[in-house]
C-alpha cells in the first residue's frame, strides 16, 4: 500500500536528515506537495538534487532558503546541528503555517527548548531515528509536545514508518531510548570489526573475514525476526552442551557483558544529558 504524507521540509540534511530523506524517498511515499531540502553547501545540496521529488537548495545561493521551505511544508524537520537549532527556530517561526508540525531530529534538544523559541502552542515532535532508517529498516523514537494533536502524531508516526518501526515515548525517555535504538547500530557496527579482527587472527583473509563476520549478524538477525523467537531460546539452540559454543559463550558471560553494556548506554545516556544541559 503507498503512503500518503503532507508536503515536507528537511531543514538540514546530515546523517540523520539524509538517513530519513533517503528512506522516504526509497519507500516511494505519495507526498503531496512535495519534498523540499535546504543545506549550506554546493556539494551537500547537488548530492541530493537527483532524488526523485525532491527539491535540494544551498543556502549559500538562498538565504532565505529555511523560510521559504518552512512556509511551504505541513511537516518541517529540523536536521541541524543541536548548537545551530536554537538560531534557526527564530528564522523559521515567523514563516510557519498555521498547521506545521515541527519534528525535531537534533539529539539532546529538548522540548522546552522549541517551546521558548516558536512558543508554547507550537505543534513539536521530538524524534530520535537511527541510521538504517536509510535502508527502511530503522527505529524511531517519538515523544510529542503539549500543544501537539493526536492528528500530529498520526502524520508523524506515518512519516517514520515508511522507514521502520515507530515508538512512542514520553520525553523523560526519549534520552534512554537513543541509547539503545539511536547509538546502537555503533555497537553492532563494533562488534562486527571485533569479530572480523578474530577472524583475520586465525588465518583468514580480510576478504573472508569480513564475509563470515557480516553475513553471520546479518543471518542471525533475520532468523530472529522470520522465528519469532525469543535470542535466548535461539542462543541456546546453537550452543550444544559441552560443545564449542558452550564454552565461548562462558568466556563471552565471565567478561559481564552485562555490565559492559549497562555501564556503556549509562555513560550515552549521561552525554545526552549533558547536551541537553548546553554542556
Amino acid at each position: 500500500m503507498v503512503v500518503s504524507l503532507p508536503s515536507l521540509a528537511f531543514l538540514g540534511a546530515g546523517s540523520m536528515g539524509g538517513a530519513i530523506l533517503h528512506g522516504v524517498v526509497a519507500s516511494g511515499a505519495q507526498v503531496d506537495g512535495g519534498i523540499v531540502v535546504t543545506n549550506r553547501s554546493h556539494e551537500k545540496a547537488d548530492a541530493l538534487a537527483s532524488l526523485s521529488g525532491v527539491r535540494s537548495v544551498a543556502l549559500v545561493d538562498d538565504p532565505d532558503g529555511n523560510r521559504d521551505a518552512a512556509a511551504s511544508a505541513r511537516i518541517v524537520l529540523v536536521g541541524v546541528k543541536p548548537a545551530m537549532v536554537p538560531d534557526l527556530l527564530r528564522e523559521i517561526a515567523p514563516a510557519l503555517r498555521p498547521d506545521a508540525i515541527v519534528v525535531s531530529l537534533a539529539a539532546g534538544v529538548t522540548l522546552a527548548t522549541f517551546a521558548e523559541s516558536l512558543g508554547a502552542d507550537a505543534h513539536v515532535i521530538r524524534s530520535m531515528p537511527n541510521t538504517p532508517s536509510t535502508v527502511r529498516r530503522g527505529v524511531t523514537g517519538l515523544a510529542a509536545g503539549a500543544a501537539a494533536t493526536a492528528e500530529d502524531v498520526t502524520l508523524v508516526r506515518a512519516l517514520f514508518e515508511t522507514v521502520g518501526a515507530v515508538i512512542e515515548v514520553p520525553e523523560s525517555q526519549i534520552d534512554a531510548l537513543s541509547t539503545i535504538s539511536g547509538s546502537g547500530p555503533a555497537y553492532v557496527f563494533l562488534l562486527i570489526e571485533e569479530f572480523t579482527k578474530a577472524a583475520v587472527g586465525k588465518g583468514f583473509s580480510e576478504a573472508d573475514a569480513r564475509l563470515m563476520a557480516e553475513q553471520t549478524f546479518i543471518g542471525a538477525t533475520a532468523l530472529l525476526e522470520a522465528s519469532g523467537e525469543e535470542p535466548a531460546e535461539l542462543r541456546r539452540r546453537v550452543t550444544s552442551p559441552k560443545g564449542t559454543t558452550e564454552r565461548a559463550v562462558a568466556v563471552l558471560q565471565d567478561a559481564g557483558l552485562d555490565d559492559v553494556f549497562a555501564r556503556a548506554t549509562d555513560a550515552a545516556l549521561a552525554r545526552a544529558r549533558e547536551l541537553a544541559a548546553g554542556a
